[in-house]
């Protein structure tokens, strides 16, 4: 039996634009749009909690503090551990996945973007997929834009405005444009 679009996504790899379940995309995305002006119109930590657990289809836990404006495309497939903090004006496109672990710190205006197109012109309206997960304790940097297929490893750093579009091994700091370990810890 075939997967749904939405498990497939979260498969990684090319989505077609033509695919035939592609329109339940762009209803999710219209559900989270309208929820994302509520979201950025509130005030109250525990109003902007509930907002982001409509949005992403789980409960945010109590430890954990989101400031807004928070822009997201999608929103189903985010999760997000114990802890966390997220400053304000990060952009999360998420059809490939978003895994943000316990005692994560955001900084303000991160973008972490799992979504590509190929390269070919004639290809170019497909989707390539690849999660991005930040590991317990890390933290990234003011700025910095983490793109498709990236793990941050655990307790490590990516300074302010940094380009991911590698691993970052656990323990380590990388800067840079393309980011590049820079120290150990």
């Amino acid at each position: 039996m075939k997967k749904h679009l939405f498990e497939r996504m979260l498969e990684g790899g090319i989505i077609l634009n033509n695919d035939p379940e592609f329109p339940e995309v762009f209803e999710q995305v219209t559900t989270t749009k309208r929820l994302s002006v509520a979201l950025n119109n509130a005030n109250e930590p525990e109003e902007i909690r509930e907002i982001i657990g409509k949005i992403i289809g789980k409960k945010v836990d109590d430890s954990t503090a989101v400031f807004t404006p928070f822009n997201t495309n999608f929103g189903k497939h985010i999760s997000i551990g114990k802890n966390v903090f997220i400053n304000q004006g990060c952009t999360f496109l998420d059809l490939g996945g978003i895994v943000i672990e316990d005692d994560v710190l955001i900084g303000p205006n991160v973008q972490l973007i799992t979504e590509n197109h190929p390269i070919k012109p004639n290809e170019r309206k497909a989707l390539v997929l690849d999660k991005i997960t930040i590991q317990k304790n890390a933290w990234i940097g003011a700025g910095a834009i983490i793109l498709p297929g990236v793990t941050v490893g655990e307790n490590s750093v990516v300074a302010a405005g940094a380009v991911v579009s590698k691993n970052v091994p656990m323990n380590t700091v990388v800067a840079g444009v393309p980011a590049k370990i820079i120290k150990d810890l």
